[in-house]
């Protein structure tokens, strides 16, 4: 492991390396976009524009511009060197899949689940051309053959092949104008009707389909991509077989036409029939080839791959069940076989773990899922055993830390030894899956409760090993209580007098452990009840429920004091903490939360997990909680010293709710932007609001300041003197700087990415005051290119307002002046520059006669003179 990305509480959904390689784009769950320097670590820009989840990412060619697609049907364009949006294009009906960028023409593809392939050009950013060939879902997409050819794959075993042709090429310079205007190209007479007609006419380019190459997986294509240099096409589906494709290159295919000719005359002279000479025509199945088949040990959920310049393919896998594996292949061989080279399977399980345990001294976790348990050092967050099991559903740990107990789906209990990670012995407990397990309050034996209907009563005692002289535990079944229900979970009361059993029919029955009398039935939950717990000092149970809410009821007469709304899902764990009558439940809507049974309050959200939360654990000591999820995580939760004032948690539950409120508002129409395809980029979130109240306040300010200022210069005349004026605290705090250059520093702070939605928000009575001041900065040449993109937005946007305005008529007409001279200025000073840096290189280059760069060429020399001396070691010594 190299580096940690650490960004916000979402899912990652997608990810897209810069051309350079030193940046990382980062789509989240919540429609965020996060840009990392891979040189820090720091994310250095966020983009906020969708509403939904990021689908996909990509550069263009030099780095520049990123677009994202989306859940939300929308398609962004970013401009990463100013960290702004550049526009929206909408079109799709559903989520968009794939994007890509036309390296040489300003042109961008993109593909959706509405069966949709769109064709856009960023020059006027509409939508020229749709691709209606698909009659499912268009998963993915991948331009090929320098760009002359797309691929694409759906939800059939199809990956269709379209050739591409650029109206420009296809021209002929002798053709008058009026016909040049209307393009012409191979699959031009195919369509008919006047709409798509009309639509060939403004196309800068031509799509036309080839044909198909076969996959052999029948499900649909999760992810299809080609490698950087577009020789290697791969594809995948929902299994573990990715398909591995080779692209012929223009020589390469001149060559195999070449070959095949030759074989065509040879046959046409052997049959000695003075035939016509046919056209020779390569096959679409001999342009792209299949090289084989890479079976990974799971499913398959995401790839990436690498052509060496040798020809061996290097592709990395991230597989379902939380494992990464690298193949290589090398390409040159006669039948290229991919071999697993390494794989990363540190840590975690393979599949969701189904149940947690504290040992007695808080130091060790169990962790157990469906094919092994595993021990955890709490502190050091290391695993310290692993053990093969059964798909495990209950555990814990017997008493002194050195053995635990494991019930898994098939009936069996299973116990392992924790110094040598064996497994002891093996019970078959139930004819049903062990739903729930719970220790006996003295220690001497614990509770079983199973699908059979049964729950059944086992105590610990010390059996003769026949391999060894010492005695080892053992577990001997001791009562049974039949019941007339499936059992979900069993509870021992803390003074060992009572026992709580939850049933599939809804009901908690509570019975006398002694004489297994009934005593107690609990009923109110509308469906079954999945998890419970007793308090430490017996007089409350608290029950948790599929129907999402969690009852607590006293245990003396069995009374409901309260039922609480507790998640957005099921309630799968809840557990009191020791010696209080906190506790903490856990839901299928992937959250965690501590209660107050007393006051019947919630005191916290823990957020983190991204999926179900299946289970929880608590430390003894009440210090520690650890979950485990669908999202394949076990989280760690510490209790920290600070105090926990409930005001200040529903205030940020209230601010929390108002930013979801914000996002969700519909965007406000702009003037003069059409309403259609395109659209602004950014959206309106609390940070827009808030960097228009900062200008909304320092325009105040400025206000009074100036007022203030008025006022002063009359008294001093009528005075005759002058007198103190009193400086603004803020101002003053800013170093006394004039109330307009503080207006200008609010400007500034405001981020690249929030300008034009924050001026969005901003009332038209701000306007003229802004305006007034631009002029001034401009004219002395402050932040003009700021300042320059906020006036276009600003008389954008106001259009109507503004040239109805006498009093602006002469502050436009200045800034008309001022804009045009000062822009002009700064593009000169820029070409000056660069071209005095174009100079200076070239000077460089004469006086030190080699080129940039040459130094890091020969020290890549130098390693690859290295390398070969250590292969030809390494083959010596084999």
């Amino acid at each position: 492991q190299v580096l940690i990305l650490k960004g916000v509480k979402q899912e990652v959904s997608c990810l897209c390396p810069s051309p350079d390689g030193l940046h990382l784009a980062v789509g989240y769950e919540d429609g965020s976009i996060r840009v990392f320097s891979l040189l820090s670590g720091e994310a250095n820009i966020t983009f906020n524009g969708h509403k939904a989840a990021v689908t996909t990412l990509q550069y263009d060619h030099l780095g520049g511009r990123l677009v994202s697609g989306s859940k939300d049907t929308d398609v962004i364009v970013w401009d990463v060197i100013n960290e702004s949006g550049l526009y929206r294009l909408k079109g799709h009906k559903d989520a968009v899949t794939q994007v890509l960028f036309l390296k040489e023409k300003n042109l961008l593809v993109t593909s959706g689940k509405d069966t949709l392939v769109k064709w856009w050009d960023l020059d006027t950013q509409h939508c020229f051309k749709t691709l209606v060939g698909h009659r499912t879902e268009v998963w993915g997409m991948a331009l090929v053959s320098e760009e002359q050819r797309l691929i694409t794959g759906s939800a059939d075993s199809e990956l269709r092949v379209w050739d591409i042709t650029y109206i420009q090429e296809v021209k002929d310079p002798d053709e008058p104008e009026s016909k040049k205007s209307k393009g012409s190209s191979p699959g031009a007479e195919e369509n008919t009707g006047k709409d798509e007609t009309l639509e060939l006419d403004e196309s800068p380019e031509e799509c036309s389909k080839v044909g198909s190459i076969m996959r052999e997986g029948r499900d649909r294509i999760v992810t299809l991509a080609t490698d950087r240099t577009g020789k290697i096409l791969a594809c995948h589906g929902t299994d573990a077989v990715l398909e591995v494709f080779s692209i012929l290159s223009g020589e390469e295919l001149q060559k195999k036409l070449e070959k095949k000719m030759k074989k065509a005359k040879k046959k046409a002279k052997q049959n000695s029939e003075e035939e016509p000479e046919t056209s020779v025509e390569l096959s679409l199945q001999e342009e792209i080839q299949r090289v084989t088949n890479i079976k990974a040990s799971s499913k398959i959920k995401s790839f990436d791959l690498i052509l060496s310049p040798k020809g061996e393919l290097k592709i990395v896998l991230l597989l379902q069940n939380n494992i990464i594996e690298s193949y290589n292949l090398n390409l040159s061989e006669q039948v290229p076989q991919a071999v697993r080279t390494s794989k990363i399977t540190i840590g975690g399980h393979r599949s969701d773990v189904r149940t947690l345990a504290f040992s007695s001294d808080n130091i060790a976790i169990l962790s157990a899922a469906a094919e092994s348990v595993k021990i955890w050092n709490r502190s050091t967050l290391q695993c310290i055993r692993t053990m093969d099991c059964e798909y495990a559903l209950c555990s814990l740990f017997v008493p002194g830390d050195r053995q635990v107990i494991v019930g898994s789906k098939t009936g069996k209990l299973q116990l392992y030894d924790l110094a040598s990670g064996s497994l002891m012995e093996t019970l078959n407990a139930h004819d049903g899956a062990v739903w729930s397990i719970a220790l006996s309050p003295d220690q001497r034996g614990f509770v079983t409760g199973g699908a059979d209907k049964c729950v059944k009563f086992w105590e610990f005692e010390l059996v003769k090993d026949e391999s060894s002289v010492q005695k080892r535990l053992s577990m001997k079944h001791v009562r049974v209580l039949q019941l007339d229900e499936d059992v979900l979970c069993v509870r021992y009361s803390p003074n060992q007098k009572l026992l709580a059993v939850s049933l599939l029919d809804c009901t908690v029955k509570i019975f006398y452990i002694d004489t297994l009398k009934f005593f107690l039935s609990l009923y109110g939950h509308k469906l079954p009840v999945l998890c419970m717990d007793i308090s430490s000092d017996g007089t409350l149970i608290a029950t948790g429920s599929a129907d999402r809410n969690v009852k607590i009821w006293g245990l003396d007469f069995g009374d409901c004091h309260r039922s609480l709304f507790a998640h957005d899902d099921s309630v799968m764990y809840l557990q009191f903490v020791a010696k209080s009558h906190l506790f903490f439940t856990a839901g299928k809507d992937s959250k965690i939360k501590q209660w107050d049974a007393d006051k019947f309050e919630h005191i916290q959200t823990l957020e983190g997990h991204h999926q179900e939360v299946w289970c929880l654990a608590l430390s003894p000591n009440g210090d520690y909680v650890v979950s485990a999820s669908h999202d394949k995580s076990l989280r760690l939760w510490e209790r920290t010293r600070e105090p926990l004032v409930l005001e200040e948690e529903r205030e940020m539950q209230r601010e929390a709710e108002y930013e979801e409120s914000v996002a969700k508002e519909e965007q406000p129409v702009v003037a003069g932007e059409m309403q259609g395809e395109t659209g602004l980029a950014g959206k309106k979130t609390i940070e827009t609001i808030k960097a228009a109240e900062r200008i909304m306040e320092a325009i105040e300010l400025y206000r009074e300041e100036t007022a203030k200022l008025t006022e002063h210069k009359a008294i001093c005349k009528a005075v005759g003197k002058e007198v103190p004026f009193p400086v603004n605290p803020i101002l003053r705090a800013y170093g006394n700087i004039t109330p307009s250059a503080y207006v200008l520093e609010v400007f500034k702070k405001v981020k690249s990415s929030e300008l034009e939605e924050s001026l969005l928000v901003l009332p038209f009575s701000y306007v003229p005051d802004v305006l007034r001041l631009f002029n001034e900065y401009i004219q002395l040449g402050l932040e003009v290119e700021l300042l320059c993109r906020a006036l276009l937005f600003l008389l954008k946007i106001h259009f109507g307002q503004i040239t109805s305005n006498h009093m602006l008529v002469t502050v436009i007409e200045n800034l008309k002046k001022t804009t045009i001279s000062r822009v002009s200025e700064a593009r000169d000073v820029l070409g000056f520059n660069m071209a005095g840096l174009q100079y200076l290189k070239r000077e460089i280059e004469a006086k030190d006669e080699v080129m940039f760069f040459a130094d890091a060429t020969d020290r890549f020399e130098e390693k690859k003179r290295k390398r070969k001396k250590k292969e030809k070691m390494v083959l010596a010594v084999l």
